[in-house]
């Protein structure tokens, strides 16, 4: 997790330039002002398209994507996309040109801007190799179910001395995904269920990996909140991380839908998730956080978590005293085991690299830690209870370059099934360019109750 990825610039008039990545993260080259590592607009650079090509980077991994840039992008002197003479950019926009990841030593180069990828790994990793220590799991999918199965029936038969596993009934799986599986699970004494997560890393975990993933994990225990699925107990043990969190009987949003096999729910029912939703962001976005050990051994308190991947499936719904209640799930799990560099993927290479619920703010830079990018996801995700579609177009498209150059839809192109006054909230809030309508949960919450209780 402590691996580095530079770019330096080696020809054309910007020779010189470094650009360093030391954490997770997207970004975009090219002439528009908010491509970083950014071109000058300028005659000398002309020939650089103003958004050229897309950087996906989680050191030591870098990938690089053209998006159909009028004069290509070549890595190592081959080209790896340009739309032909003849296409526009929005014609090219609808192709997906390969990725290509980067090695430390290879060069890509734009017109006649060429950028040399260095790598410094991290120490650990270099003594894991060193030592010939294997991957944890090989990359074929079933292999890695059956060894997180595995280890759950080893675990809850006492096998082991990993804590709370052994205290844990499993019942029943409730979903799996590239990394992880999730059970539902029965604590012997108190009855009480339980969702059970368990994830392997698919690389080599160094400790030094292992104790800043486990202390993210504690920093999420802070929170506590109606609107938030509570993370209860983690470990680590034989190569594998568990945790047990809140269940929430009623499913996701998405199985909501599902299970009712609509396109769309109620605006009333809609709209009152979505305001829990928000006051779960709320009080994420302004908890206090142990975060920082200082020397007298007491911690110093930093201020709130971005979710930074909200949408209908991470949203959950539980029964309390026959009310529906809406939780924020997932609440940076993932986001910290990629931080890690414990999934050894990135972006692009993992469902969640379709930025459908993302603002065009977090595609530019992924690691955006501001409030209103997941102030802009709820409300796409409002968007999609009401209409069943995502707020931009995206079929055909390149997803990502179809957020910076598009857009949300206005609503009541979508639906007519919804009021005005809500329409144009919702869509006030889908704004991303050049800023955020909506800076804070609270913000965008009053203008939803003042429309719905007008």
């Amino acid at each position: 997790m402590t691996s580095k990825s530079t770019l330096t610039i080696t020809t054309g008039n910007l020779k010189g330039r470094e650009f360093t990545f030391e954490s997770r993260t997207t970004c975009i080259i090219g002439r528009a002002k908010d491509c970083y590592p950014k071109i000058p607009n300028d005659d000398k650079h002309s020939t650089i398209s103003r958004y050229h090509c897309f950087l996906d980077i989680n050191p030591p991994d870098i990938r690089i994507r053209d998006f159909g840039s009028k004069n290509g992008t070549f890595v190592n002197g081959k080209k790896i996309g340009q739309r032909e003479a003849h296409q526009t950019p929005e014609e090219a926009a609808k192709i997906h040109f390969p990725e290509c990841d980067l090695q430390g030593g290879d060069e890509f180069t734009l017109s006649d801007t060429s950028f040399r990828v260095a790598i410094a790994p991290d120490p650990e990793n270099v003594k894991n190799i060193q030592h010939q220590i294997p991957p944890t799991i090989p990359s074929n999918q079933p292999n890695l179910w059956e060894m997180l199965k595995a280890f759950l029936l080893k675990a809850v038969g006492n096998e082991s001395n990993i804590g709370v596993l052994g205290d844990c009934v499993l019942l029943k799986e409730l979903g799996k995904g590239g990394f992880s599986l999730v059970y539902l699970a029965e604590h012997k004494q108190t009855k009480e269920k339980v969702a059970l997560k368990v994830m392997l890393p698919k690389v080599a975990a160094n400790q030094r990996a292992v104790n800043w993933f486990l202390r993210e994990v504690e920093n999420m225990k802070y929170l506590k909140h109606p609107n938030v699925v509570g993370l209860k107990e983690s470990g680590y043990a034989d190569e594998t991380f568990f945790f047990t969190m809140e269940f929430c009987d009623g499913g996701s949003v998405l199985d909501l839908m599902e299970k009712r096999g609509v396109r769309t729910l109620p605006v009333a029912e809609a709209v009152a998730i979505t305001l829990q939703v928000l006051d779960g962001l709320t009080y994420t976005h302004h908890a206090e956080i142990p975060n920082v050990k200082l020397a007298d051994g007491s911690f110093a308190k930093g201020r709130g978590l971005i979710h930074r991947d909200l949408k209908p499936g991470n949203i959950f719904l539980a029964n309390a005293g026959g009310k529906q209640v809406a939780k924020i799930g997932d609440y940076g799990l993932s986001k910290a085991f990629d931080q890690a560099g414990l999934s050894g993927q990135t972006l692009t290479g993992t469902a969640a690299g379709t930025p459908c619920f993302m603002p065009r703010q977090q595609v530019i830079d992924f690691k955006c830690a501001k409030p209103e990018v997941d102030v802009w996801a709820a409300a796409a995700c409002l968007y999609f209870m009401l209409t069943g579609e995502f707020p931009r177009d995206l079929v055909g498209k390149d997803p990502i370059f179809a957020v910076l150059q598009s857009d949300a839809v206005p609503i009541l192109d979508r639906t007519s099934a919804i009021p005005k006054p809500l329409a144009e909230v919702i869509d006030r809030a889908l704004i991303d360019n050049p800023d955020i309508y909506y800076k804070t949960a609270a913000e965008f919450k009053q203008a939803l109750l003042t429309v719905i209780e007008s």
